[in-house]
């Protein structure tokens, strides 16, 4: 039995939900305060078992997950297996600590992989798929990226079509966890825990248009991802 397994024992034992909480390395994100069931007195037994360990309890994180949950409870089939990139920069790290509960909650399989996923051509997407027997593939795309995407389109006179359209390829289904949540909670969660993870930040003039109308309008990537959804009819 591995230590993750023994954790998860040993929660369930206590009456900890643990389809609402992520386990991490040696951290346990409370993915649901209320839903986990995981009071003080639980978290005071836990770390008498297990004190290398520890429990964090962020609100930013709650509300990331909160978002994701609203995509991944329509996106995902029960006994999945999903495929993604290492968590090696923030958005990754934050994508894998979002899915892993439902490996409990769904019995879902998370196959994590050294290189970037969301740059595989046809070729290798297909040799993947039949060797790894993958059911679904998720992509650390934010509100940011999309919106940000939305107004390079605009700024090109182009065609509007949101990359988080792309809910299949090869047969595979394409998953956006993250796609409702702005690119400023994975950044305050990420200081908040200390975590050790690349921030990759994005220059250009979308950037700057999306600073100088938050300025005026505070929920301004929510406004423009409704306005496309109801001009592309992806929703």
């Amino acid at each position: 039995m591995t230590i993750k397994q023994e954790v998860v024992k040993f929660l369930q034992k206590n009456g900890v939900e643990t389809r609402f909480i992520s386990i991490v390395d040696e951290k346990v994100y409370v993915n649901n305060l209320k839903l986990s069931r995981f009071s003080r007195k639980k978290e005071d037994i836990f770390l008498e078992k297990f004190p290398n360990f520890e429990i964090r309890r962020s609100k930013v994180f709650q509300k990331i997950c909160s978002r994701a949950s609203r995509v991944l409870k329509n996106a995902l089939s029960p006994h999945d297996r999903i495929i993604l990139s290492n968590p090696s920069n923030c958005a990754n790290l934050a994508l894998y600590t979002v899915l892993e509960p439902y490996t409990r909650k769904y019995g879902a399989e998370l196959l994590l992989q050294a290189d970037d996923v969301g740059r595989w051509s046809e070729l290798k997407l297909q040799e993947k798929k039949s060797e790894l027997n993958m059911d679904s593939m998720a992509l650390p795309l934010t509100l940011d990226g999309e919106v940000e995407h939305i107004l390079e389109t605009m700024l090109h006179g182009e065609k509007l079509e949101l990359l988080s359209s792309h809910t299949s390829r090869n047969g595979l289904k394409m998953v956006y966890p993250l796609i409702n949540v702005p690119a400023s909670w994975i950044e305050k969660w990420v200081e908040i825990e200390g975590l050790n993870c690349v921030l990759e930040e994005n220059n250009g003039l979308p950037v700057e248009i999306l600073e100088f109308l938050e300025g005026f309008i505070p929920d301004v990537r929510e406004k423009m991802m409704s306005s496309a959804f109801y001009l592309t009819g992806d929703k």
